[in-house]
């Protein structure tokens, strides 16, 4: 009798196979009628993952570090200089505060996860920016700033987009209102990069750049223009030209663009009305959060959403108050509403978070600093359990009292939440094994 055993055993080739089982094989199975065919089929079966409930993730990811203690993970006896001048208030769920700056958040606390554990030790802005979306460190010092940055390690959007690919006339996978600054695809290749749309949805003169052709050309000349473009590919593969065979990704993708009207449709936020726009506030996040809805509702499988300005370290709860936590709130709140009442936020994984938290205590500058060692994640919808608070702080934010979370066990969650096995390994163009996520496990409590 033949036993598999394909997952274990310590000396593997490049086909993940440990050689006593191969031999093993080549002796009694491929004989007995086991062909390699069929022996990988096996193999393949035996590595997938059950169908995913999170069909798409929208990732808001809120650039410069937001403070979890003015936020999701309030000290309200803590001294002043460690608590800040908000207040503690009561959400929906017994037991659960956040801050008074999160009064819509608070309304809908039993729709979403609070994780206050997630912990690691990057205190730089594009180094921390480039372990989050990648789950490797960079190679390079905090300051350069490189868009994309990670151009080795595939940002988890490209992962997503290669391993799911788009479900619709929509890329698979989306950056807006500019790049993602390790967003990129790495060594994956231009197939897998974002597509970006580098506008402010929140504008009244709002439209995706080069979505329609220029007026002057028919679309017989379109046509034509594609045919072209697919005869001069083919002669490109042919003599293996890696820059040409790079652009003539990113034609086909806009081609296919252009001609779309359900993509055309998708980006039209013009077209919703006001009212929901003015639920999700007419802001760059808050709009950017609706359309990412509709991209996601077109069948886009990655939409990363950069907000920037969280780095304040002088004078910072003016900004925290009137221009940042506001907008954040609303944003969250009115999305996961919005997702519910379509039917679509159990299928949408939803993950709003920074590179980094803010240090425990007020500066003298009235401000907080860089802080890696604690920070918190909000998580919804996609298969996660809504309603509760996995992970604790001690009484200064300063430090997980529980399990930390890394950035690795994110992405092995996120990945796994979305049905991609988060220890497939590809190879880099000179051998290197490089699996999906090196390490982690899932959150334990979030599913």
């Amino acid at each position: 009798m033949l036993k598999l055993n394909l997952g274990s055993g310590t000396h593997r080739g490049c086909d993940r196979i440990a050689r006593r089982h191969a031999l093993r094989l080549g002796a009694s199975g491929l004989i007995g009628g086991m062909t390699l065919p069929r022996l990988l089929e096996l193999q393949a079966k035996a590595g997938t993952p059950r169908e995913a409930k999170a069909k798409s993730c929208i990732f808001l990811f809120l650039e410069g570090g937001p403070p979890h203690q003015d936020m999701w993970d309030p000290k309200p006896d803590a001294p002043e200089e460690i608590r800040g001048p908000f207040r503690a208030i009561r959400t929906n769920v017994p037991g659960t505060i956040v801050t008074d700056q999160l009064p819509l958040c608070a309304n809908i606390a039993d729709k979403y996860t609070i994780l206050r554990s997630h912990s690691h030790q990057d205190n730089g802005h594009t180094t921390g920016y480039h372990y989050v979306m990648t789950g490797y460190k960079p190679n390079f010092a905090d300051g350069d700033n490189p868009v994309p940055n990670n151009d080795f390690y595939p940002s988890i959007g490209s992962v997503v987009s290669r391993e799911l690919g788009s479900r619709g006339t929509l890329p698979a996978y989306i950056n807006l209102p500019h790049p993602m600054a390790a967003g990129g695809p790495g060594f994956y290749g231009a197939e897998y990069a974002p597509f970006v749309i580098e506008a402010d949805p929140s504008q009244p003169d709002f439209e995706v750049k080069d979505l329609s052709p220029p007026s002057q050309i028919s679309a017989e000349r379109l046509g034509l223009r594609r045919k072209l473009l697919a005869g001069v590919d083919r002669l490109q593969r042919q003599r293996d030209q890696g820059p040409a065979n790079a652009m003539s990704t990113y034609y086909g993708k806009a081609f296919d663009l252009i001609t779309s009207p359900e993509a055309k449709r998708a980006f039209d936020i013009q077209s919703e009305p006001d009212q929901v726009r003015d639920n999700y506030g007419r802001n760059q996040l808050g709009q950017c959060a609706l359309l990412a809805r509709r991209m996601v509702e077109a069948g886009c499988r990655f939409v990363g959403v950069d907000a920037p300005g969280w780095d304040v370290h002088f004078n910072c709860f003016p900004s925290l108050q009137t221009d940042l936590i506001p907008y954040a709130d609303r944003a969250f709140s009115a999305l996961i509403t919005d997702l519910e009442q379509r039917g679509l936020l159990d299928e949408t994984l939803v993950v709003m978070m920074g590179e980094m938290g803010r240090t425990p205590r007020v500066n003298a500058q009235a401000g907080r600093d860089h802080w890696s060692m604690a920070q918190t994640i909000i998580f919804a919808g996609g298969g996660t359990r809504p309603g509760q608070v996995i992970g604790a702080t001690d009484a200064q934010a300063a430090a997980p009292i529980t399990e930390p979370i890394g950035v690795n066990d994110l992405l092995a969650t996120l990945s796994t939440l979305m049905g991609i096995d988060p220890t497939k390994t590809y190879y880099s163009p000179l051998g290197r094994p490089v699996p999906i996520v090196d390490g982690g496990k899932m959150i334990q409590g979030l599913v």
